[in-house]
C-alpha cells in the first residue's frame, strides 16, 4: 500500500525517533509499504517519520543510481532497524540533495564522505558497516530523518532565506507534488 508522504511542517519530522522491539506491529507490512511508497515517488530513501511513524527505519535503494549513472560505486538496497552511527569521517563533500518531504526544493549540503554505524536488519539480525560516496550520503540524509533533522538545516544561510516562502507554500499545503502527501493543517 501506498503510504502519505508527511510534508515539511509536520512535527513528527521534527522528532528523535524511538529504537523498536522484534514485536513491533505489522512491521514487515510496514517495510513493504516503505518500499513500495518510495519507488512509486521515485525516492532512493524513506524513513519511517517520513511516514508518520517516528520509529528508528529506514531502507535505501541506490542501486537504481548505479544502473541510471556510470562509474558509480556498488549500490545497497538494505532496511536498516534501530540505527545508530558509531562515526562519519572522511574528506566532507558537497552535493545537491532533496527529500521527498520538500518537493521541489533542492540545495548543496556538506557531509562526510563515509559513515560507519550498527543497525539491525528486517530479521532483527545484527549488522554493523562502513558506507562511503553515495551510498553514505543517503544513509546520512535518511538518518538524519530518525533525529528530527532535515536537509535543509544543512544548507547556506542564503539558501534557506531564498526558499522560504517555498517551505511556507510546501508547509501549508498549497503544492501539487506527484504523490500522495499530508500536509499539517493549521
Amino acid at each position: 500500500m501506498i503510504l502519505s508522504i508527511y510534508a515539511y511542517g509536520q512535527p513528527v519530522l521534527r522528532q528523535v525517533a524511538r529504537d523498536i522491539a522484534p514485536d513491533h506491529p505489522l512491521l514487515q507490512t510496514f517495510l513493504d509499504n516503505m518500499w513500495e511508497t518510495m519507488y512509486h515517488s521515485n525516492g532512493v530513501g524513506l524513513a519511517a517519520p517520513q511516514v508518520g511513524e517516528s520509529i528508528r527505519v529506514f531502507v535505501v535503494d541506490t542501486v537504481q543510481l548505479e544502473k541510471k549513472r556510470k562509474n558509480l560505486e556498488k549500490g545497497i538496497k538494505q532496511v536498516f532497524i534501530n540505527a545508530h552511527f558509531i562515526e562519519e569521517t572522511g574528506a566532507p563533500w558537497t552535493f545537491e540533495e532533496g527529500c521527498l518531504s520538500i518537493p521541489d526544493i533542492h540545495g548543496d549540503v556538506t557531509r562526510p564522505s563515509v559513515v560507519r554505524l550498527r543497525w539491525l536488519d528486517e530479521h532483527f539480525q545484527p549488522q554493523e558497516g562502513t558506507f562511503d560516496g553515495m551510498n553514505a550520503r543517503v544513509i546520512q540524509h535518511e538518518y538524519d530523518h530518525l533525529e528530527g533533522v532535515l536537509f535543509t538545516d544543512h544548507l547556506q544561510p542564503l539558501t534557506k532565506r531564498l526558499n522560504k516562502n517555498r517551505l511556507e507554500k510546501i508547509r501549508l499545503g498549497q503544492i501539487s507534488p506527484d504523490y500522495k502527501m499530508k500536509f499539517a493543517r493549521f
